[in-house]
C-alpha cells in the first residue's frame, strides 16, 4: 500500500512540476508582449488567449499536487471537537467523497474533450487553436486529483492500520 502512495505522490509532484513550469512560460509570454508593445508599439496578438490556456492547464494539473500537500482551504470546526482517531475516520470519509467528486467531474471533462478532439473544433480566434489542447488539461488534472484521494485515503488507512495518529495530527493541517 506505501507503494501504491508513493507512486501517486510521484505523479503528483510531476504534475506540481509541470503547472510551475506551464506559470513560468506564461510570465515570460507576458513579458515579451510587454516588452513588444512598450518598445515596438506591436502586440503578439496571441499572448492573452494562450495565457488563459496555461491558467486553466496550472489549476487542474495542480490540484492533486495541491491535496497532497494539503494545500487547499479546509473549514475544521468539526475536526477540533473529535480525538484523532475519529478526525482520521471523518479524513477518510471526505477523501472517499472528494474521490468520487472528482471521478465525475474527469468523466465530464473528459467528454468535453473527446467532443473537441472528434470535432475539430477551433477557438475564434487569430490562432485557431484546436480547443482538443486546452481541454485536454482539465481530465488529466482531475485525474491525477482523483488518484491523489486514493492515496490520501490509503494513507490515513496506513495511520488507522498501525496506530500512528501522533504522525496524523502532524500532518492532518497541513504545512
Amino acid at each position: 500500500m506505501e507503494k501504491v502512495v508513493a507512486f501517486i505522490d510521484r505523479i503528483s509532484n510531476v504534475a506540481g512540476v509541470v503547472s510551475a513550469v506551464m506559470v513560468l512560460i506564461g510570465l515570460t509570454l507576458i513579458m515579451i508582449e510587454i516588452i513588444i508593445r512598450g518598445t515596438y508599439g506591436g502586440t503578439l496578438l496571441i499572448t492573452l488567449e494562450y495565457v488563459r490556456y496555461i491558467t486553466c492547464a496550472v489549476t487542474f494539473l495542480a490540484l492533486g499536487y495541491t491535496l497532497k500537500e494539503k494545500g487547499h482551504i479546509r473549514v475544521n470546526f468539526l475536526q477540533n471537537k473529535l480525538d484523532a482517531q475519529q478526525r482520521l475516520k471523518l479524513e477518510m470519509y471526505s477523501y472517499f467523497v472528494g474521490f468520487v467528486v472528482a471521478v465525475v467531474l474527469t468523466i465530464t471533462t473528459f467528454n468535453l474533450f473527446y467532443m473537441h478532439l472528434l470535432s475539430g473544433s477551433t477557438a475564434y480566434t487569430i490562432s485557431q487553436t484546436p480547443m482538443a489542447i486546452p481541454t485536454f488539461f482539465m481530465p488529466v488534472g482531475l485525474f491525477i486529483f482523483a488518484l491523489q484521494f486514493v492515496a490520501e485515503f490509503l494513507r490515513s488507512m496506513i495511520f488507522l492500520r498501525t496506530g500512528q495518529t501522533g504522525e496524523f495530527e502532524s500532518s492532518a493541517l497541513g504545512r
